[in-house]
């Protein structure tokens, strides 16, 4: 190479080159997720396209709703059908429209097998619908995850594979993959511990208040694990409530 030719590439390398201390930047777009503290550890600020995202979390189908929820109601992505493959639960019309997102633009494929649900997941990548996927996958092997990672990669919509969190533990093609916790307070944990960057030093810490509750809870509730209990003496013995669960959507 002449010397004319290096002077002319070198200021197109530092672009090109990324170091792995440092956030990767997406080969396609990336969609905002609703959460800023999210998109600033999120490669490209956002769930990227062109690629496959594992979501990894308790089982059945409390949390998955509460994290992609602000994404799904944005009008950047109002106009693209949401396919469901084998959810847990049978989605909830009223508690959608509650969230906002709009039931007409949901489809449910109730696949009950594993193999059912695996192939449905690789013929709607495959057809390249620009359709949302989010597939409840318990059970794919980490050879099905990479065939689905290469069809995926031709993909402009982000695709979700939802998965118990002991699958932590096992190898993934999958670019992003976060684990995902019910916290109090209405909120979620998120750790982020495969990107395209250094790891987390600790999870994130999102408010995520479940569809149509923020606009009608009373400030008391918005942090109910700060609400006193009150005490109730039964027969000499004192009782403490427990608190209900939290709330989730399905």
């Amino acid at each position: 190479m002449s010397p004319s030719v290096l002077k002319q590439a070198t200021p197109v390398w530092p672009s090109a080159v990324w170091r792995a201390d440092q956030l990767g930047s997406p080969v396609a777009r990336a969609w905002p997720s609703g959460f800023d503290a999210l998109d600033a550890e999120l490669p490209g600020g956002g769930w990227p396209g062109h690629g496959l995202t594992e979501l990894l979390g308790p089982v059945g189908g409390a949390f998955e709703w509460r994290l992609l929820g602000p994404w799904l109601r944005q009008p950047s992505v109002a106009a693209r059908p949401v396919v469901l493959v084998g959810p847990p639960h049978p989605p909830h019309p009223p508690g959608l429209q509650h969230a906002g997102l709009a039931p007409g633009r949901l489809v449910w494929l109730r696949a009950d097998s594993a193999a059912e649900r695996l192939w449905s997941a690789e013929q709607l990548l495959k057809g390249r619908t620009g359709a949302v996927l989010v597939a409840w996958l318990p059970q794919v092997r980490p050879a099905q995850l990479r065939r689905l990672q290469v069809l995926a990669a031709a993909c402009e919509a982000p695709a979700f594979v939802c998965r118990p969190e002991t699958a932590a533990r096992e190898p993934s093609a999958a670019p992003l993959r976060l684990r995902v916790g019910l916290g109090p307070d209405w909120a979620l944990t998120v750790d982020v511990f495969k990107r395209k960057g250094p790891p987390l030093a600790r999870p994130l810490r999102l408010v995520s208040v479940p569809g149509g509750l923020d606009a009608v809870l009373p400030p008391r509730l918005a942090q109910p694990a700060r609400v006193p209990v009150p005490m109730v003496e039964v027969a000499d013995v004192v009782v403490r409530p427990v608190p209900a669960a939290g709330h989730a959507l399905h």
